[in-house]
């Protein structure tokens, strides 16, 4: 191994890390709003990357140039997620927690059924574009441009996010979040913070999946590593915490990396399971979970 290959890994590592870290955000910001958990979040991530998929096909734009519009129609795609099952199971009295985890599980299957029947099960990808098969040379290391653009775009909307925080709307997101049933005395709706929230959540995980579309194939079951991953993002850096799912993104990103180099790429995601489980052992909450 020399020092060029380590180099190597390690920018790669922190390439995948950052888009690993926004797959993560849309899961934890709805978990932090709502004590919710998505399991249809790696499906979302799909239909992002059939939509990116299906506009290529029909327009012949570059996924950039309709990178707008699969968010608007994610962000769409979550608030019409939150009206038309998240309020009705959150309405339930008994046994809600189950409600939740079986609503967001179904419609995952749902999703990926609708995939496979308008779509089939084979995988497909899209071919060309502004960044499509090249490369960057940076002090001797080549970096593979898709990768490197979707990096880019991840941490510009990660900034997005923390200026979204600032606003009023990011403090109202923030007291509901502390508590949800004081906020109707300031004269905040609940369900509108829930709603937009949902929205945020599709929508960046929209964006991580029109960038994954430029170099990674496209599936009805493409999700499901990626979800595997965000779960273990969010655990790893702390439920509800954005700033955490940044830094184990790209924590995850570089172990997957570096455990390539060690094992065979197979086992890649080993080294990412052992230090998911030191944490868990040893600090349950997260690296820096307040729960």
């Amino acid at each position: 191994m020399t020092a060029d290959i380590l180099l190597q890994a390690v920018i790669g590592g922190l390439l995948m890390g950052l888009i690993y870290a926004l797959v993560a955000a849309g899961l934890s910001l709805i978990f932090g709003l709502m004590d919710v958990v998505n399991f249809a979040h790696g499906e979302l991530l799909m239909v992002a990357m059939f939509a990116t998929f299906s506009l290529w096909q029909l327009t012949g734009l570059d996924p950039l140039m309709v990178l707008p519009l699969v968010v608007v129609l994610m962000f769409a795609l979550g608030v019409a997620i939150y009206h038309g099952l998240i309020a009705r199971a959150l309405t339930v009295q008994f046994n809600r927690g189950m409600v939740q985890i079986f609503v967001t599980f179904g419609l995952g299957i749902f999703i990926r059924g609708l995939a496979q029947f308008f779509y089939g099960g084979e995988f497909r990808s899209i071919t060309g574009g502004m960044v499509a098969n090249r490369t960057v040379q940076m002090a001797g290391i080549y970096v593979p441009l898709p990768q490197f653009a979707a990096s880019l775009v991840c941490l510009g909307a990660f900034a997005l996010l923390l200026v979204i925080s600032r606003t009023e709307f990011g403090r109202a997101l923030e007291a509901t979040r502390e508590d949800r049933d004081a906020v109707a005395l300031i004269g905040i709706n609940r369900d509108h913070i829930f709603a937009i929230g949902w929205g945020l959540g599709a929508a960046t995980v929209g964006i991580a999946g029109v960038m994954l579309a430029t170099f990674y194939y496209v599936s009805p079951n493409v999700g499901a590593n990626f979800a595997t991953i965000a779960y273990v993002t969010v655990a790893l850096g702390g439920f509800g915490s954005l700033g955490g799912a940044l830094v184990a993104g790209l924590l995850i990103g570089e172990i997957e990396a570096l455990t390539a180099l060690v094992l065979e790429p197979s086992l890649k995601q080993v080294g990412m399971f052992v230090v998911y489980l030191a944490v868990v052992l040893f600090r349950p909450r997260g690296l820096f979970g307040r729960l």
